[in-house]
């Protein structure tokens, strides 16, 4: 029995239409298990009293572990603590990575050398840079307090000090970020055309007026986007934070994801860390709504 040619056109165009939603089937699928079901997961457990050492037997309670933790001293201390250890680490970050990348996006003696160097930061992986900063910032051998004893002053308390701890590990996440930016940044930069850049010259702008009316607007998308990743990794950056500092001294280093590890497998209170987490996820969403706010704005002057 052979099929009417309109019976081949109707099964080719109902394949045709399935055809993307076989290809989304796998990707949707995958984000189900192991996103969207966790994510639910710990919006429901933010709702109940929940023990770490019995987490199935649940209690709903509602909104009493947001009551609790807006009625908490140390979730504003660990906010205040967040926000600016992300907004430190995009601003001086970001900064140093575009700064890095116009100086090696024109050629000079020993450019390969000197950018493979600069990526040694983001190379290391976390564990070894925590342990290399460890041995410089080490109160008794560490290389940074021979420095500091040598021009005369006294040893200085880098990672035990109130003061100092969340400063040191600034300098460690900003030594690892911005040669992400700087490879990024100089990407997008070598992207630029040359010969728009060109006649600007031609027309009398100096090397200022070039960057600011050609190569800024130009890598601009690219800039956002990575300030926006960046700001993002630095909301739920853990490792290095806690491999340095535990979240110490006295809590002057502890981000609110420190904050919910100490919570959920110190006080095994999985409830309220829950609670935590949920906010930082909110946190995350409104950076990334400002992305896309400013993202629109951009592309609608660029259509006028």
């Amino acid at each position: 029995m052979t099929r009417h040619p309109r019976d081949h056109l109707a099964f080719r165009r109902l394949g045709r239409g399935f055809l993307p939603y076989a290809f989304m089937a796998l990707p949707v699928v995958y984000l189900g298990i192991f996103m969207f079901w966790p994510l639910g997961r710990q919006i429901w457990l933010s709702l109940t009293r929940t023990r770490l050492t019995n987490p199935n037997n649940s209690t709903f309670v509602g909104m009493d572990n947001y009551e609790r933790l807006f009625a908490s001293g140390d979730f504003y201390s660990s906010l205040g603590i967040t926000v600016i250890y992300s907004g430190v680490v995009v601003i001086v970050g970001v900064a140093l990575g575009m700064i890095s990348a116009l100086a090696l996006n024109r050629p000079f003696p020993g450019r390969s050398v000197v950018r493979a160097v600069l990526l040694f930061g983001w190379a290391v992986p976390n564990v070894a840079s925590a342990l290399i900063w460890l041995w410089i910032f080490n109160e008794r051998s560490g290389v940074l307090n021979r420095i500091v004893t040598g021009l005369g002053l006294d040893r200085m308390s880098w990672l035990t000090s109130t003061d100092l701890a969340l400063p040191s590990v600034l300098v460690v996440t900003i030594w690892q970020v911005a040669p992400f930016v700087m490879l990024v940044m100089l990407a997008a930069l070598q992207s630029v055309p040359e010969e728009v850049q060109e006649a600007a010259r031609v027309d009398g702008a100096d090397r200022l007026n070039v960057f600011r009316h050609v190569t800024l607007p130009h890598v601009m998308p690219m800039l956002q986007l990575v300030s926006l990743l960046v700001t993002v990794w630095s909301i739920r950056r853990f490792d290095i934070i806690y491999l340095m500092t535990g979240g110490g001294p006295v809590g002057s280093t502890s981000t609110l994801i420190v904050r919910l590890r100490q919570i959920a497998f110190e006080n095994y209170d999985l409830g309220l860390a829950s609670a935590y987490g949920v906010i930082g996820l909110i946190l995350a969403l409104a950076v990334a709504a400002v992305h896309a706010t400013f993202s629109r704005r951009r592309a609608k002057g660029a259509a006028q």
